[in-house]
């Protein structure tokens, strides 16, 4: 059993393998990678992402990256073409080949086969000097020191080149897409990273009641209003539902505190003159990040210059943006 130590100082050497490892992938970007960005931007057809072993599943991660950004995208594992699968590519697809030795059987076997179908072939290799360099019309070059592993055999650092050089290849093709948060929405509809993308400011107004009192009110009507809608506050707004303020909790207690009489203290008396607010289009992510920084727990939500509803910080959490 190793020492707490020396437990610690094989972490830190494995990260410091691989971080060495994208380093050096960095300083291999040339002409070629230029090449594969633009063939991909200006291809007709999709990115048919393959590989065997670890690089499959580093190729099957790109692939999700792609679709996810914009890149349309399809993976094929490199056992299954030679048995079938090669069906799935069509003239205009553009096909990246993930190898670590570039030498292995199946690699040698596709690779010919990709070749005659005159689809251009994209070799992420990390052996120049393999058969799959050879044959491959452009190469991304993820040759590296050592693998992590003491015995240099278990794909590790090998294997990271990859995913950082697929990572750094997605982000270009995002850039020049000029793919931004409302195309991403589109493809994650799904889950708080959904919510994050689409989920508007209306949205959770809409969900709650819309507590409001005029400045001239009792304090007692006051009380009762924030008590019926049990968000913690009313907003003041004028007749033509203008908001002139904001009364909460913790309004009420302060006014308990300062004054030995209150039957003669209206609303205008004891609101918040300048409550925070967000339009009412914005989206509701954005409302938690005012929320965080001013500390509150409600949050006014304005259509231009009239009170639309209220959020509460619980509305958020609620739906998961946190």
């Amino acid at each position: 059993m190793k020492s707490k130590k020396s437990i610690i100082q094989s972490a830190v050497s494995t990260l410091e393998l691989e971080a060495a490892a994208i380093l050096n992938v960095a300083t291999n970007i040339n002409s070629d990678f230029e090449k594969v960005v633009s063939s991909i931007l200006h291809g007709k057809g999709r990115v048919i992402v393959t590989g065997i072993g670890k690089s499959a599943i580093i190729a099957q991660k790109m692939v999700a990256t792609f679709n996810s950004t914009g890149t349309p995208a399809i993976f094929m594992h490199a056992a299954d073409a030679i048995h079938g699968d090669l069906g799935m590519i069509q003239v205009d697809d553009i096909v990246i080949c993930l190898s670590k030795s570039g030498n292995t059987p199946e690699i040698k076997v596709l690779t010919p086969l990709l070749k005659t179908s005159g689809n251009l072939l994209i070799g992420m290799v990390g052996e120049l000097n393999s058969f799959l360099a050879e044959q491959a019309d452009l190469i991304l070059n993820t040759s590296f020191e050592k693998e992590a592993c003491p015995h240099n055999l278990a794909p590790t650092t090998s294997t990271t080149a990859q995913l950082a050089l697929g990572d750094a290849l997605a982000i270009c093709l995002l850039e020049c897409r000029d793919f931004n948060e409302s195309d991403f929405a589109k493809y994650h509809p799904g889950g708080s990273l959904g919510k994050k993308l689409y989920l508007k400011a209306r949205d959770l107004a809409l969900s709650n009641e819309k507590p409001s009192i005029h400045p001239s009110a009792s304090v007692k009507d006051v009380l009762i209003e924030i008590s019926k809608n049990r968000l913690g506050a009313v907003v003041v707004v004028d007749s033509d539902d203008k908001v002139l303020g904001i009364i909460t909790d913790g309004d009420i207690r302060r006014m308990l505190e300062n004054n030995n009489s209150i039957a003669n203290l209206k609303a205008e008396d004891i609101m918040g003159r300048t409550p925070k607010s967000i339009q009412f289009d914005a989206l509701a992510v954005h409302a938690l990040d005012i929320i965080k920084q001013n500390n509150i727990t409600q949050l006014l939500v304005l259509e231009q210059n009239t009170y639309f509803g209220i959020i509460h910080l619980h509305d958020l959490l609620n739906e998961g943006i946190v």
